[in-house]
Parts: C-alpha cells; structure tokens; sequence
C-alpha cells in the first residue's frame, strides 16, 4: 500500500518519470496490475529491481524482513540509500540484516495514499546531506514530512501521526452513529461530520491559536458545548486517548526489540 502510495505520489508530482521506477512483488498478478496502472517497471525479484538503484525503498512488512533482508544483502552497495516504511523495525534490525548502514526509517500514515499523509524520518550517520535530501523529496510525494535527529522519535510518531488516523476515524465513526441516533440519515449524518472534522482542522490550523483557545472561543457558559464537553469530561476522553497513544507506542517498542532480537540472531 504504502510503496504504491510512493510511487503515484512521485509520478503525481512529476519528479521523476515512470522509467526510472523499478518494483518487485512475488505474485503475478500484482506484478501486472502495478505495471499497467504506473506504467513502472515490476519484476519478481527483489536484487534485481535494486540492482542498478540510487534509493532503495522497503515497504514491507515487519515479519517479512528476516526472508527479504537476506536476498537483499548481497546486492545492496555502498552508495545506495535504504529508506524503510516498515513498522517497528530500528536502524539496528535495519543494519543487522541488510549488512547496510545508509539507512532511512520512515513512519508514514494512511493519508499518505492521496498525498495527504505526516511522515516523520531519521537518517543514520552513514547517510550523506545529497542522500537525506533524496530521501526529503521522495517522502514529500506522500505530504508533510518532518525529520528528526533522535530514532526514538519516529517511534513515538508512530504511536501519533502514525496511528492518528485510527484515532481520527474512531471518532468519525462515533458522531456519525450519534447523529444517526438523533435521526439524521446515514449519508446526511456522514457529510456532516467529514465536513466539520475537516473545517475544524483547516480553521486550527488557519488561525494559529492552541486548541483549548479555539475551544474556549466556542463554548458558551451554559450553552450546548458546555453541555457535550462536561459529558466528555466525565468520559475521561483525555485519560483514554492518552493510555491509547501509550498503548500504542509501547507496542511499537515491542516489535523494535523483537525484530532486533531475530535480526541479532540471523547475523549469528
């Protein structure tokens, strides 16, 4: 999902022309689909479609690293920067089993499918400024993106602008329900919330203000928004995002320390 996101992104933007893409899927049909859509080149072999590469994209997933790591390994050459979208796994898991030190780890969203998405990266010492610049103008093809000088921010970000959207979507899903429970019909009930998330959005970030400013400016003593806000109060919803933001980055933290635990031990 994430490296076709990559590649309409950077088509989309016209910064680099479609012959210059090679990818590589095992199954077939994919392999088709890919090509006929992109009108990119796609091979069933990973070495080969890295083979003659400046930038190495990996955008797999975290329990396919250990098989694709390997066949990876021998064909990477120093001088060819490795960027990773792959959940949880560390510059050290990254290293460990691609025997490769330019090393790109990326965190992007689900937004990033229509260009939309947040994307937070850290560069290894190894990479060059021409290469992290690389690295910039390929992770902007999904939207916003930001860079950080400590690792261990990309998997806080994970647990953030990583998993956001769920958050986001979660509370979408439940004021459509609730409008549809005052009587409004699904469609009208979706348009109205889709429409006020994103107005909202737009206005906080228009405006400048913080969001307990914007949210002061809106409630009225004794009005309706006082009202819903003392319910959500009660409902502890800051406690619960809080714990889910927690939960999130603990898990994200989990899956770093196994995969470097299995990339130790494939390079034993």
């Amino acid at each position: 999902m994430m490296a076709e996101a990559m590649i309409a992104g950077l088509l989309r933007g016209d910064q680099v022309v479609p012959e210059r893409i090679i990818a590589s899927h095992p199954r077939a049909e994919r392999r088709a689909q890919l090509a006929r859509t992109h009108q990119v080149q796609v091979v069933a072999s990973n070495p080969e479609a890295i083979r003659d590469a400046d930038v190495v994209v990996l955008a797999i997933k975290p329990q396919m690293l250990l098989r694709v790591g390997p066949e990876l390994a021998p064909a990477l050459r120093p001088g060819q920067l490795v960027i990773s979208v792959i959940a949880g796994a560390t510059t050290t898991s990254l290293a460990n089993v691609l025997r490769h030190r330019e090393i790109v780890r990326s965190m992007p969203n689900t937004p990033a499918r229509i260009g939309r998405g947040m994307t937070v990266w850290y560069a290894t010492p190894e990479v060059s400024e021409q290469q992290a610049e690389q690295a910039r103008v390929l992770l902007t093809s999904l939207g916003a993106e930001l860079r950080v000088d400590d690792e261990k921010l990309v998997a806080m970000a994970t647990a953030v602008s990583g998993t956001g959207p769920t958050y986001v979507f979660l509370v979408m899903e439940a004021l459509i329900d609730a409008a549809v429970h005052l009587g409004f019909p699904r469609h009208i009930a979706h348009d109205l919330v889709i429409e006020t998330l994103e107005g909202s959005t737009v206005f906080a970030r228009q405006s400048g203000m913080h969001p307990a400013e914007l949210r002061n400016m809106v409630t009225s003593p004794g009005g309706t928004s006082a009202a819903a806000l003392h319910e959500l109060e009660r409902g502890r919803l800051r406690t619960v995002l809080s714990e889910a933001v927690w939960a999130a980055y603990r898990r994200t933290e989990e899956l770093g320390r196994e995969l470097e635990a299995q990339t130790a031990s494939a390079e034993e």
